[in-house]
């Protein structure tokens, strides 16, 4: 990297070849924990999405955002292997990637190394804390919905279904083990195509009127638009457990791979649920297209619970995140004998907080564009940008592509990040005015 000494030692370490996993994933594993880490309540809001890009700019823009998001997952698998050569380790997470590459770069940078770790671990941190708890408002949405239907006599807010979901979510966030975790992820991937399909069942079951459906929206909604989508591509925060646990690491880049794979599935049906959820429902859609769906009708009813179950299988591999931050920092300082207790109240404390954010902001479109936009554009955007442009400072290539190509890409998720915050504070604003009227 910066010396020949660290680029002959590079050369002759491989870390994929030391890494010794206790339960590895398979290749199918992996593409199945991308893909739900991604898609979920995402997905499900694409056709709120197109309604504020208009389809055409939003056919667009999720192809765009899909290559973008893909190729920042790349430069970042790709950069921390490379500092797992050049610190002859055979794996590091998210924030040990970022350290590692601030502690071997330019020598002005060097002494911004734990900051950049403590920087992408609180980054970390928020994000998937933001993601339990969309995850725990829209399981309870539609709980709610089919509550309120079949046993109108008892009529709840959907605050308390937020508490009456809390203790089967502990009991489901005391599995340790990604392999274990794959199971459910396979499983809440099988209900999420179900949904998918019904959701399209309703989309073509009546005709769909094109003429008064926009091609281009208002551009002010554009930022709604893209951090919606950021939020439905992004799973950033796990592909570093995913890969560093594959069986087989050296298939998660290349082509065909388990990332090209996961992304093109991905890209897939966010853009045709996107589109299509626009055309057939226009501009009265809600937060998730389940919520649209008629709600006296079976196929429905199937598609409200599916969802609802996906999306509780997926909140323990979301958790993985937090928990994972939590258990690096405090095991070295707990005696073994109490380890095992520490992680049972750790996690149960950490999905009561979770559920706690999610009751007092229940607002589903509003905390998804601030998650997409703030959290997914620091951690998926601009955070991969600038440590492969540190990483690589002396090797930049010709006409030095690298640095502009990331410095690109750093200032896409600084304006997705600026309007997306400043689109979203506004709507909540409006929200909360309108609700005091």
């Amino acid at each position: 990297m910066t010396t020949e000494k660290n680029n002959s030692e590079k050369d002759d370490y491989d870390p994929l070849e030391h890494r010794q996993v206790e339960k590895p994933n398979s290749d199918l594993r992996a593409t199945a924990n991308i893909i739900k880490a991604s898609l979920g309540s995402g997905l499900l809001a694409g056709p709120l999405a197109f309604s504020n890009a208009g389809w055409g700019v939003g056919i667009f823009g999720t192809i765009v955002i899909g290559i973008i998001c893909g190729h920042c997952i790349h430069i970042l698998v790709k950069t921390s292997r490379e500092c797992c050569k050049v610190e002859k380790i055979p794996s590091l997470g998210y924030a040990e990637t970022c350290k590692t590459v601030f502690k071997n770069g330019p020598k002005a940078l060097r002494r911004y190394s734990k900051a950049a770790s403590i920087f992408a671990e609180f980054s970390l941190l928020s994000t998937y804390v933001g993601v339990c708890c969309i995850y725990t408002v829209l399981i309870s949405d539609s709980i709610k919905q089919l509550v309120d239907r079949y046993v109108p006599s008892v009529i709840l807010p959907v605050e308390y279904y937020c508490l009456i979901i809390l203790i089967p979510l502990c009991l489901l966030c005391q599995i340790k083990y990604l392999k274990f975790l794959a199971i459910f992820s396979l499983l809440a991937n099988i209900l999420l195509v179900a949904t998918y399909g019904i959701c399209l069942y309703y989309i073509f079951g009546d005709e769909i009127s094109f003429s008064d459906k926009k091609v281009a929206g208002n551009p002010a909604r554009y930022p709604a638009f893209i951090s919606t989508v950021i939020f439905a591509m992004e799973g950033i925060g796990v592909v570093m457990p995913v890969e560093n646990n594959m069986k087989k690491p050296r298939h998660f880049l290349g082509f065909p791979s388990v990332l090209v794979v996961a992304m093109s599935i991905i890209v897939f049906l966010y853009g045709t649920l996107g589109m299509f959820g626009y055309f057939r429902y226009g501009d009265v859609l809600r937060g998730s297209i389940t919520l649209n769906l008629p709600i006296e009708e079976w196929p429905a009813v199937c598609a409200k619970i599916f969802i609802a179950l996906s999306i509780f299988f997926t909140y323990p591999l979301q958790f993985f995140v937090v928990i994972d931050i939590f258990t690096k920092y405090t095991e070295p300082h707990i005696k073994e004998k109490y380890q095992f207790t520490t992680q049972i109240v750790a996690r149960t404390v950490g999905v009561c907080c979770c559920v706690a954010i999610g009751i007092a902001l229940p607002l589903l479109e509003q905390i998804i564009n601030i998650v997409g936009a703030f959290f997914y554009s620091t951690l998926g955007l601009i955070i991969p940008g600038i440590i492969e442009t540190v990483f690589r400072w002396n090797n930049l290539g010709r006409l030095k592509w690298i640095l502009w190509k990331n410095l690109l890409i750093v200032l896409f998720g600084l304006l997705c990040l600026i309007s997306g915050c400043t689109v979203t504070i506004m709507d909540i604003i409006q929200i909360l005015h309108s609700k005091t009227v």
